[in-house]
């Protein structure tokens, strides 16, 4: 992998060019048509402005970008590095995937609060472009297997390069972070959302042991016919052998009872979509986190979301997951400023 430092980058560089994965994606995360309309505006959305932009009272923010050897893949990471004296043994961290769209939920008071605690190492893994969520590249990174979407002369097999781009997480991107800001080894969290939350299982179930605590949030366990739930799991408990980690599964009450009633089943797409998240159980999620609770090693914790949806899933598991890590308030329930 080849690192490109920078502040900005090539813009509208999307990797693989699935035009149609947009729209069908969009449709995997809505479970009522006033939320599906919220969902789509956001995809659409650029960045814009972020706290990485402005100087920050209690963080710097540094931007580096690691381009793959083909120069076709690129992966823009901002850096959020405490201004106080790293510890002994170097800052802990907290990785987030879908960078630029976890970038947009931060701000003064926010950092203020994470100095005040134990100040985290922010490490936001996006794209090298202005897209808030880039459907098509987060589709080919964080699935464990490729598999069919869209349909007719539009179907396609799609993703499947999750175990490449984990080691490029923990290859060229850990190497350029840890040349940045010391770490401690021993405290590195991942955090993801919806296929990002598939992609925190699979490194969890890898074995590379990367991270400490893994939080995975609305993960997309449907994907492959629910192919997570398969050998991956089945590997993961006959060879884990009690090794240690912290798992913090959460999930959105309105995606546990979803409300489909504003569904169009006319689409095909949203029809096809339908049949496969109906190959795993609305409780999936926390079937999942029971059974993992039983596994020696494995600190376990499951938190449901009252009423929310997959979309506003992200902005409050992020902010959970932060209150757990780093000892903030928990900020989850509050309305987006």
């Amino acid at each position: 992998m080849k690192q490109v430092d920078r502040r900005g980058g090539p813009r509208g560089r999307d990797g693989v060019p699935l035009p149609w994965l947009s729209g069908l994606f969009v449709l995997a995360l809505l479970s009522a048509a006033p939320e599906a309309a919220a969902q789509r505006r956001d995809f659409q959305r650029e960045i814009g402005p972020t706290i990485a932009d402005h100087t920050a009272a209690q963080y710097r923010f540094e931007r580096f970008v690691v381009t793959s050897a083909d120069g076709a893949r690129s992966w823009r990471v901002n850096l959020g590095i405490p201004k106080v004296p790293p510890p002994e043994r170097g800052f802990p961290a907290f990785w987030m995937l879908d960078g630029n769209a976890a970038l947009m939920e931060f701000d003064d008071a926010l950092l203020d609060e994470l100095a005040a605690g134990q100040p985290q190492v922010l490490v936001f893994v996006g794209y090298d472009n202005e897209k808030r969520v880039d459907t098509a590249a987060r589709t080919r990174d964080y699935t464990p297997v490729a598999a069919m979407r869209g349909e007719g002369e539009q179907a396609a097999m799609v993703g499947g390069d999750a175990d490449a781009f984990l080691d490029v997480i923990l290859g060229a991107i850990r190497q350029e972070v840890a040349r940045r800001a010391p770490l401690d080894a021993r405290q590195q969290t991942l955090w993801g959302h919806s296929f990002g939350g598939l992609f925190t299982l699979h490194a969890l179930y890898s074995g590379a042991g990367g991270f400490q605590t893994y939080a995975p949030a609305s993960p997309s366990l449907w994907w492959g016919e629910g192919y997570m739930l398969g050998e991956p799991e089945q590997r993961f408990f006959a060879g884990n052998a009690g090794r240690t980690a912290r798992v913090l599964l959460m999930l959105g009450g309105g995606e546990r009872h979803p409300d489909r009633s504003g569904r169009n089943m006319a689409d095909p797409r949203v029809a096809a979509h339908m049949r496969c998240v109906a190959c795993v159980p609305s409780d999936s999620a926390f079937q999942l986190s029971e059974r993992l609770r039983k596994l020696p090693g494995l600190e376990v914790e499951y938190h449901e979301f009252p009423g929310l949806g997959h979309g506003p899933m992200l902005r409050a598991s992020l902010l959970y997951a932060l209150h757990v890590v780093a000892g903030i308030p928990d900020h989850s329930g509050d309305a987006r400023q």
